[in-house]
């Protein structure tokens, strides 16, 4: 800001006067530019006007240069932040998550019924039956388009509560969910089972027995020999 004298003799402060823009103001303003994408901004915090910033844009093309670049990068840096804050790991939005909700208030069983009738589409989304429906006049090629985008839809929930649960174990300092049971393994020393030997008495080199099994117990035809010459042992 800068104090000036109007024609009337009075002073007032205004903003850096058009073509007064140093090298280090107009360096700070593309920072800033490539930060916020927002001209306004970025002049304001450099203490000038937009307009000398235009007016310069106009008048060197190598600022002009400048500022298309800056502004591209701002533009990047809006839309990453936007698609970040959208992810479940972003912990912007999900606050209430962690607290317990209040007491329902006092309402009657139509009023109940009203609530549910009116956000059932939303609250279970795609798990209504009667979308998978097929309408009347409805071509089968649509029918089974849009079959497939209920379909794409589900899994689109299943994989972002999976995300969800998973930004969840990540804040509290868990490890992923793939990862725990490995863990435990090996925080109980459990070696690999595949590593494993000598827990088997059987010789894997030996002959197989024929048709016979190698098992205990009895044996059919020693049963039925038993059977025929009276000779069982109790």
């Amino acid at each position: 800001m800068v104090v000036t004298r109007r024609n009337d003799g009075k002073l007032q402060m205004r903003r850096a006067q058009p073509d007064k823009l140093t090298c280090e103001a107009e360096q700070a303003f593309l920072l800033a530019l490539s930060a916020t994408c927002n001209v306004t901004l970025a002049a304001a915090a450099v203490g000038a006007s937009p307009r000398a910033f235009y007016r310069r844009k106009k008048q060197c093309a190598a600022f002009a240069r400048e500022m298309r670049m800056a502004l591209q990068r701002g533009y990047d840096a809006l839309e990453l932040a936007l698609m970040e804050s959208t992810l479940p790991a972003a912990h912007e939005h999900d606050e209430w998550r962690h607290n317990e909700p209040p007491a329902i208030p006092p309402m009657s069983a139509a009023q109940a019924l009203q609530l549910m009738y009116l956000h059932q589409k939303e609250a279970r989304l795609t798990a209504e039956p009667f979308l998978t429906k097929r309408r009347r006049g409805e071509p089968h090629e649509a029918y089974m388009v849009r079959l497939g985008a209920l379909w794409e839809e589900k899994e689109r929930q299943k994989r972002e509560a999976f995300d969800v649960a998973e930004a969840e174990r990540w804040a509290k300092g868990l490890p992923p969910w793939g990862a725990a049971g490995e863990n435990v393994r090996r925080r109980l020393g459990l070696p690999d089972l595949a590593q494993v030997t000598g827990w088997s008495r059987a010789d894997p080199a030996k002959e197989p027995h024929g048709d016979s099994a190698l098992f205990g117990g009895w044996r059919i035809e020693d049963m039925e020999a038993k059977r025929e010459g009276d000779e069982w042992d109790f």
